[in-house]
């Protein structure tokens, strides 16, 4: 059964480690500070110490360099941790399997998954800007909605022996906890395609570009620069069977959830994967997966 309680640990993290809060509060306990969901030896919450970062940033090592084909510079190989400039402006949503063991046989709580979330008014504040926008002219739809508060969603791993249906849900759970608590308005950010090549995407990506553009108010177009077309093959000729089966599980469930796809893939050759632009207006989300990721927390549902 999943056990919701968004007040519980409130305390915690400002008693336990003075010198560092999430992002958004330093200096006072985040209100979501403690478990946000959880399922059997699984919780979700907000990373609440530099320790648990770098937990989740050996995650991302592990699934983008190791298990991808990510190409790690020199620091990075060194440390084996996928950091960026981004990381100390952003809040690190985490999953940590409480019932892990270590290579003695002794529990020791392990970060399974991560996302990273950094939200508008802190890149402004901050002045660091979002990830995104190395690649697509996230400028030109922040202008359309001066008073719309954005969600950069990246960095989304999850380690592979727990890529099942219960870990996603609570990433969810904890994505849509973040979201009414600081009353975002539209989800955007990067997804990607294994490998640096668009033309063995073609299928998928020409559904996208076809069948889930973002349009007017919410289009967003990649750097002329770094542009890469999205319709590959022509509009009969695209089977959308196949072109779904051959989406990636993330954007597979961005596309379940509502989103909509900016114009124009990049190709991220450090990564070594083609990403595509991912826009999410919340009040065009799928209603049905807000309710069931996003229930009160006396309404619990089945793991």
């Amino acid at each position: 059964m999943w056990a919701i309680d968004l007040a519980a640990g409130r305390n915690i993290v400002a008693g336990a480690f003075p010198k560092f809060q999430p992002h958004a509060e330093r200096g006072a306990a985040h209100p979501l500070a403690g478990p946000i969901a959880a399922a059997g030896g699984l919780e979700v919450r907000l990373a609440a110490t530099k320790k648990e970062i770098r937990k989740a940033q050996r995650l991302r090592f592990k699934v983008f360099y190791q298990e991808g084909k990510a190409v790690a510079d020199a620091k990075t190989a060194l440390t084996r941790r996928d950091a960026d400039r981004f990381d100390k402006h952003c809040d690190h949503l985490i999953v940590v399997d409480h019932a892990a063991l270590n290579r003695f046989g002794k529990r020791k709580p392990k970060v399974v998954g991560a996302y990273r979330l950094l939200r508008g008014e802190v890149a402004r504040k901050e002045k660091c800007g979002f990830y995104s926008a190395g690649e697509y002219d996230v400028e030109a739809l922040f202008a359309r909605h001066p008073n719309k508060r954005f969600l950069e969603l990246g960095r989304s791993c999850v380690l592979a022996e727990y890529r099942g249906k219960r870990t996603i849900d609570l990433l969810w759970r904890g994505i849509l906890a973040y979201l009414r608590h600081y009353e975002i308005d539209a989800m955007i950010g990067c997804a990607s395609f294994e490998g640096a090549n668009a033309l063995k995407h073609a299928s998928a990506l020409s559904y996208l570009a076809r069948h889930a553009a973002a349009e007017g108010e919410w289009s967003v177009r990649a750097h002329a620069h770094r542009h890469t077309p999205m319709e590959l093959i022509a509009p009969e000729a695209i089977d959308a069977r196949r072109a779904l089966a051959a989406l990636p599980p993330l954007i597979k469930g961005y596309l379940r959830v509502g989103a909509r796809f900016g114009d124009g893939a990049v190709i991220d050759r450090k990564f070594n994967t083609v990403d595509v632009f991912v826009v999410m207006p919340v009040r065009k989300m799928d209603a049905r997966y807000i309710e069931h990721f996003g229930g009160e927390k006396s309404a619990p549902c089945a793991a």
